[in-house]
C-alpha cells in the first residue's frame, strides 16, 4: 500500500455487529476509528455512551455476565453520518454491511470516491450472493463493488476479508484468523494492518477473492440447512454428511462463479464452514435452529418470527433465494441447496422437511467420491458447463 495512504486511522461503514467489533478491535490497536451510520441518534448515542445501543451490547452483557462489564468503546472511536467527511478523512474503509444494503451504498459512494482527493483503500468481509432480477445471474460483493465502480479503477483497491471469525471474537480479542484477497502489495499491507496483534488476528493471503466470497457466502446456506437437521430425531452421523456433501455443491458453485477449487480448502472454506454449522454464535445456525421450532407451516411467518429472536440479519435466507435463482437458470443438480431453499421458502408439514433433508443426504445420484478423467477434462477445458445438470439428458451424464 502506498505511503499516502493513512494508516492510524481506520473507517467503518456500518454500526452493525461486525462494524462495532472491528471498532473495539482497532481501537485497541491504536488506531482512530470512524463509523459512518446514516441515523444521527444512533451516531449521537455511541459518542456520548461509548455503546452501540442497538445491536451488540446485549449479546455482550449476556455473555460477559452483566452490562457493567461490557467495555466501553473508547473516545478514539466516533461515529458520524457525514458520509462526505468520512470518505475525505478516512483512506482505508471498511464495508461492514449486508449484501442486501450494498448496492444503496456504492451509489452513495461513487461520487465520493471520484472526488477524493486521494486513493482508497476498500476491505469487505461481505457474505453474501446477490442475484440479478432479469438474467438471473449469482453476483459476489467485490463483482458488485468493481461494476459499479468500473470507470474509477485508479481511484480505489479492494481486498476481501473471509472467514472463520465471529463477530463476538474479534470485539473481545480471542484468537481470530482470516483470510485476506485482493491485489498481492495491498492485500499485504492490510494484512499487517489486521495483524498488529497476532495473537489476536492473524492472517493468510488468498489469490482467490471470488472462491472466498463464494465459500462465505455458501456456507450460510448450510448452516440454514443444519441448524434445521440438528432440531430433528436423525441421529448423530448425518452431520458429517452434510458437511461433506455440501462441501461438493459448494466447490461447484464457486467455479462456475469464476473461483477455483482451492478456496474450499481454505481458512474461508473449511474453515469458515466448520465454525458456521456447529456453533450456536452463528447467528445463519441459530435461525435454521430457531426456524423448525417456531415452523408454524407459513415460510413467512415463520421466517419474521425467527428474526426478532436474532440481533444482526443472517446471510443464509437471501443467499439461497438468489443461489436457488441461478440453479433454476443453470439446470445445475444441487441437492442439498435445492433441500435448502424449499424448507425455507415452500411450506408444508414437519414430517415433510425431515423426508427432504434425509432425501438430499442420502440419495445423491453422484455415486463416486472423487473426480474421474472425464470430470478433470471438462473441468479445465468447459469450467462453465462442468457440473451435473438436474434434468434432461445431460442429468445422465456422470460429470
Amino acid at each position: 500500500m502506498k505511503s499516502n495512504f493513512n494508516t492510524s486511522q481506520i473507517g467503518i461503514i456500518g454500526a452493525g455487529r461486525l462494524g462495532t467489533a472491528f471498532a473495539y478491535k482497532f481501537s485497541r490497536d491504536g488506531r482512530n476509528v470512524h463509523i459512518y451510520h446514516h441515523d444521527i441518534d444512533l451516531c449521537r448515542a455511541i459518542n456520548e455512551d461509548h455503546l452501540n445501543p442497538r445491536h451488540f451490547t446485549e449479546s455482550l452483557s449476556e455473555l460477559l455476565g452483566g452490562l457493567d462489564l461490557v467495555p466501553r468503546l473508547p473516545r478514539t472511536v466516533t461515529a458520524t453520518n457525514d458520509l462526505q467527511k468520512f470518505i475525505e478523512k478516512n483512506d482505508i474503509v471498511i464495508l461492514a454491511v449486508n449484501m442486501n444494503g450494498l448496492p444503496e451504498i456504492l451509489n452513495y459512494l461513487r461520487p465520493l470516491i471520484a472526488r477524493k482527493s486521494g486513493k482508497i483503500c476498500l476491505i469487505s468481509p461481505i457474505k453474501g450472493v446477490a442475484s440479478d432480477e432479469k438474467t438471473r445471474e449469482l453476483i459476489t460483493p467485490s463483482q458488485l463493488i468493481h461494476n459499479h465502480f468500473f470507470d474509477l479503477k485508479t481511484k480505489y483497491d479492494l481486498v476481501c476479508i473471509g472467514g472463520p471469525f465471529f463477530d463476538v471474537d474479534i470485539a473481545l480479542g480471542n484468537p481470530v484468523c482470516l483470510s485476506v484477497a485482493g491485489k498481492k502489495r495491498t492485500a499485504f499491507a492490510v494484512e499487517k494492518i489486521l495483524s498488529q496483534n497476532r495473537k489476536e488476528l492473524s492472517c493468510y493471503y488468498n489469490f482467490d477473492s471470488v472462491g472466498i466470497e463464494a465459500c462465505g457466502a455458501l456456507k450460510n446456506i448450510v448452516a440454514n440447512f443444519k441448524g434445521a437437521t440438528d432440531q430433528i430425531e436423525l441421529g448423530r452421523s448425518i452431520g458429517g454428511t452434510i458437511f461433506a456433501r455440501a462441501g461438493v455443491e459448494i466447490r461447484a458453485l464457486s467455479r462456475i462463479l469464476g473461483g477455483s477449487f482451492q478456496a474450499f480448502y481454505s481458512q474461508a472454506g473449511v474453515g469458515d464452514m466448520y465454525v458456521t454449522v456447529s456453533s450456536m454464535a452463528s447467528k445463519n445456525y441459530r435461525y435454521g435452529k430457531y426456524y423448525y421450532e417456531y415452523y408454524n407451516g407459513n415460510p413467512i411467518e415463520t421466517n419474521l418470527a425467527v428474526l426478532k429472536k436474532i440481533d444482526g440479519t443472517p446471510e443464509g435466507p437471501p443467499s439461497i433465494r438468489n443461489v436457488h435463482r441461478y440453479l433454476e437458470k443453470k439446470n445445475m443438480y444441487s441437492p442439498i441447496f435445492r433441500c435448502t431453499y424449499r424448507i425455507f421458502n415452500e411450506g408444508g408439514t414437519r414430517e415433510k422437511i425431515r423426508q427432504q433433508i434425509i432425501e438430499a443426504c442420502q440419495m445423491d445420484i453422484r455415486k463416486k467420491e472423487y473426480i474421474g478423467p472425464l470430470s478433470r477434462a471438462f473441468y479445465h477445458l468447459m469450467p462453465k458447463f462442468w457440473y451435473r445438470r438436474n434434468r434432461g439428458g445431460l442429468s445422465r451424464l456422470v460429470f
